[in-house]
């Protein structure tokens, strides 16, 4: 009787581009396009900078491309930087239902690693991405996105798996090196939720996702040359469902594959700040727009939510950018003053910003019965007046998707180098499944006389 690893080892293995329905070929190449927008935006920020020349050091003379830089080096280092780079800014996607996986930031390294390594064209990219996140996303949805109630940091966990079944898919491995790969992986996941509890220290959140990317690489080219892992690691004793998780389903490692597509539950982000943010921003916004009021009206604020507001969100005084991202009361007053959807909103001078400081602590947090990331916004005015909005579904969800339009805008938007070398790179990838090579220089390149 095979165990899940070996179930998903094959089905990733023997996954060809023919059998992915165009709908999950087309929200892939979305994820894509989402996820090297935010590599490009996150590689400015200092966190990231110090990751890259960390791979710099120790990787530099490898094929393998640094979003965002013209740097090349060895594939672990660059799905280390790249992952970091992904992240390096809240933009990165998530899944909904939240599970506790990012599928551009963990599995889109790995992928992009190992094809510029193997000259793997974009078909063979986009088959190795969906195989990652067809794997990673059950692992996910198996746990009951429970790591995180004991602390440790989901996508770290959860993350080694879809790099390791990815870049595995790209080199094109076999069944058994596949669930081998997924052992090993099982034994490189890291990552705790400490930094959402201190005044410091908020950059090693990035580096889960990098590690994540380098721990996938590793383990598929281990296992390519013979490396073993437990088979048992996914559902058997001391196996991720044991040791990290609590109350897991194993059935949900497996189940309907071939005719669920978890790919489809990719959800995008409209602002550079942790998903669970997003409901109350986008519910003030909306308010805000109705009502026309702005943040020098308001006295105040009720965000009912899920009781992880209150466990793990009720940041009132963050003490870096890292941290503010996560805390709702930072993110939600922010919103009250600047403009949420531009990222350069919460790099400008946002952590030092008087106003929105003050009005971290004019947010009243309250738990409620609210399923994932429904929440319930109300605003008090000065003048006495008082609106309330609840948002249960969020913009950039499989359900309210951006528009080509959309996601376009946001992909010019975080380029902060020359605008026709975003619009090639884009272009290309719009096109990914012609590309000869998966390569982004060559992207960058391809359009120009």
């Amino acid at each position: 009787m095979p165990t899940s690893a070996q179930i998903l080892g094959k089905f990733a293995a023997e996954l060809a581009y023919p059998d992915i329905p165009p709908i999950v070929v087309e929200r892939a190449k979305d994820c894509i396009i989402d996820t090297v927008a935010a590599g490009r935006f996150g590689a400015q920020f200092p966190w990231s900078r110090m990751v890259a020349d960390y791979a710099c050091r120790y990787g530099s003379g490898g094929p393998c491309t640094i979003i965002g830089t013209s740097t090349r080096v060895h594939a672990p280092y660059a799905a280390l930087a790249n992952g970091v780079n992904i992240h390096a800014f809240e933009q990165d996607n998530g899944h909904h239902p939240s599970i506790g996986a990012h599928g551009g930031a963990t599995v889109l390294p790995a992928v992009l690693a190992a094809c510029e390594e193997s000259n793997a064209d974009g078909q063979t990219a986009i088959t190795a991405f969906v195989a990652g996140c067809e794997v990673m996303f059950r692992i996910g949805a198996a746990s009951h996105h429970s790591p995180e109630k004991l602390g440790f940091h989901a996508p770290g966990l959860s993350g080694p798996y879809g790099a390791a079944v990815a870049a595995g898919r790209a080199l094109g491995h076999d069944a058994k090196q596949i669930a081998h790969a997924l052992g090993i992986a099982g034994s490189l996941s890291s990552g705790l939720l400490a930094f959402s509890k201190s005044k410091q220290g908020g950059m090693v959140k990035r580096l889960h996702l990098g590690r994540a990317c380098e721990s996938g690489v590793l383990a598929a080219r281990l296992a390519g040359d013979g490396y073993t892992g437990p088979e048992t690691v996914l559902d058997g004793k001391f196996g991720y469902l044991e040791v990290y998780c609590r109350d897991g389903d194993a059935t949900l490692l497996t189940k309907d594959l071939h005719q669920k597509w978890e790919t489809l539950g990719i959800s995008l982000k409209p602002y550079a700040s942790q998903g669970n943010t997003h409901s109350p921003i986008q519910s003030l916004r909306e308010l805000m727009a109705e009502h026309a009021f702005a943040g020098t009206d308001v006295k105040g604020l009720v965000v009912e939510g899920s009781d992880r507001l209150l466990s793990h969100q009720n940041i009132r005084d963050p003490g870096d950018i890292m941290q503010a991202q996560y805390s709702v009361p930072f993110c939600v007053a922010l919103a009250l003053f600047r403009d949420p959807q531009d990222p350069n909103s919460f790099v400008d001078g946002a952590l030092d910003d008087p106003a929105i400081r003050a009005m971290c602590h004019n947010i009243d947090l309250r738990a409620g019965n609210f399923s994932g990331r429904s929440s319930r916004v109300t605003v008090r005015l000065k003048d006495g007046r008082e609106y309330t909005r609840q948002t249960d579904i969020i913009k950039g969800w499989p359900s309210h998707p951006f528009s080509r339009i959309e996601l376009r805008q946001r992909f010019m938007f975080t380029a902060t180098s020359d605008a026709d070398d975003a619009a090639h790179i884009l272009e290309r990838l719009e096109h990914l499944e012609t590309a000869p090579r998966f390569s982004l220089p060559e992207f960058a390149r391809a359009s120009e006389p």
